[in-house]
């Protein structure tokens, strides 16, 4: 008893229950989780009605805005002492429910990631309820085997046979995963003497490619002065004679060049760098080569579109958000990797005894989770895996095809309105030009004007509620909207509306 007496640290408690029956506690313990399992039951069909069916009905409001001050009263946030009621913890989940951005409702266009799949959603529910870590087979041995398959499946759509890969807590943890194993890959040494053994290290990106990658030159201690910006053409692809040019720069700096990121699908453009260009420079440079492809990774699923990332074969890594254009939900992001010599284990793993006994009674080899920087990983497959199994290869490459044609429908509705000026670019980006400023394109003031149209369109939108969409400056460009198309949910009527809608909410500007 002094081991649970020390557990408890209150010697009453343990009174209590040397005192109590067994049938109390027992019925105690029963009550609760009675009450628990009904506190669920009815918070489900809370978000069933609230989310999945209001949330989803193009009709209702995408988001109910509030003020900061009117939301943190309205929620009251406060953590108290004492429990509340069952009946307050439902409204508690009703109000969270009222008042957060639908991101699965049709008009949901603010992001790279919209809608809803419900195999997808059965699967993170399944995974919340399971609750367990993905890094060994002893307590994840249903999920360690899906993600081996699922990381299988992915890297024969980019074109390895073999192959490495792990599920990542986002798209900029997977490119950092990816620089990490570069770094190892070029100066091995690094993992156990630290920079002091390295030569300055210099990376490239284009002027459009994620900022996470300066984040990941930041952790990685390489510094975000040694990330070479290169240049783009006019539609934001890389241009490849620059990337040269930034080599040779590098270099006269005394730095080694070793890693270059290519873009497939950029955040703001949608552009596609010349993979096959920039792989030829990489070998003849001895770089390794990375492709970001978490969002335009999953044209490898459309025969019409996946000769966008031509050359992606030729990639050391690529970086894929399945929670984009897939639908997956978040997060589901992985970075592959062409490697078969175990590079990922060898530049992670500690060989943490506690977790990783090579004595096992099982195929040791199961227990991935020293590829991780992390410990305890979240399971990020089965969402993925179980709406593949729901609407196969082809109700994928359905919705890939499904996106590009209501984008191609878009920028056709927009060059018969005067009103709507499309940039040169692959995701859906336009200017708005209110009545105010229409043929004064020459005037004085006329971009300082325009830059204001977006973000009184943006509130005016979020304050009605009836959509989201995204606004920007970039690279001179004064702001301009980025419509994603993204949702399988979605149809040429709510194309219609968007336009509709960005015309009314302009029409006095």
């Amino acid at each position: 008893m002094h081991g649970v007496a020390a557990l408890l640290g209150n010697q009453s408690q343990l009174e209590f229950i040397k005192s109590g029956t067994s049938g109390e506690v027992e019925r105690m313990r029963l009550w609760s989780i009675s009450d628990g399992k009904l506190f669920l039951t009815e918070a489900f069909n809370v978000i069933m009605e609230e989310i999945l069916h209001k949330g989803t009905d193009s009709e209702e409001k995408v988001c109910e805005w509030k003020d900061p001050d009117q939301l943190r009263a309205l929620l009251d946030l406060d953590l108290r002492e004492h429990g509340e009621s069952h009946k307050q913890l439902l409204q508690r989940v009703r109000d969270v429910a009222r008042y957060s951005v639908k991101t699965c409702h049709p008009r949901f266009f603010n992001q790279l990631f919209a809608g809803v799949d419900y195999h997808a959603l059965t699967g993170r529910l399944l995974t919340e309820t399971l609750n367990t870590s993905q890094y060994t087979y002893e307590v994840a041995p249903v999920f360690v085997l899906m993600e081996e398959e699922v990381l299988c499946k992915l890297r024969s759509l980019v074109g390895w046979s073999e192959g490495d890969g792990i599920f990542c807590p986002g798209g900029s943890m997977s490119n950092m995963y990816a620089m990490n194993v570069a770094r190892y890959w070029a100066f091995p040494q690094v993992k156990t003497q630290g920079l002091w053994a390295t030569p300055r290290m210099a990376i490239f990106t284009s002027q459009q490619g994620h900022y996470s990658m300066k984040k990941a030159a930041a952790f990685l201690g390489i510094g975000t002065d040694n990330v070479f910006i290169v240049q783009v053409d006019e539609s934001g692809s890389m241009r490849p004679e620059d990337l040269e040019a930034k080599i040779v720069q590098a270099k006269s700096q005394d730095a080694v060049p070793f890693f270059v990121n290519a873009t497939a699908g950029t955040t703001v453009q949608g552009a596609f760098d010349p993979l096959n260009r920039i792989a030829d420079i990489s070998e003849r440079n001895g770089m390794w080569m990375h492709v970001d492809a978490a969002w335009g990774g999953s044209v490898l699923f459309s025969k019409k579109h996946k000769h966008l990332v031509a050359g992606i074969e030729r990639a050391n890594s690529v970086t894929w958000n399945p929670h984009k254009m897939l639908l997956a939900g978040l997060q589901c992001s992985v970075v592959l990797f062409r490697d078969t010599t175990n590079l990922l284990m060898h530049c992670h793993s500690a060989k943490a005894t506690y977790l990783f006994q090579q004595d096992k009674f099982y195929d040791t080899s199961l227990d991935t989770g020293d590829k991780s920087i992390q410990c305890g990983r979240k399971v990020d497959c089965l969402k993925l895996w179980l709406m593949w199994k729901a609407i196969g290869t082809h109700g994928l490459s359905e919705r890939v095809e499904k996106a590009f044609a209501l984008a191609r429908y878009l920028v056709e509705e927009m060059e018969k309105r005067d009103n709507f000026k499309l940039g040169p670019f692959v995701n859906v980006c336009f200017w708005f030009i209110p009545p105010s400023l229409r043929r004064k394109e020459n005037s004085a003031d006329y971009q300082e004007s325009l830059s204001k149209v977006a973000p009184v369109i943006k509130e005016r939108m979020i304050k009605r509620g009836t959509m989201m969409v995204g606004y920007q400056p970039m690279d001179g460009h004064v702001n301009f909207f980025r419509m994603v198309v993204v949702s399988p949910q979605l149809t040429t009527k709510d194309m219609d509306f968007f336009l509709d809608e960005i015309e009314d909410l302009g029409k006095d500007l």
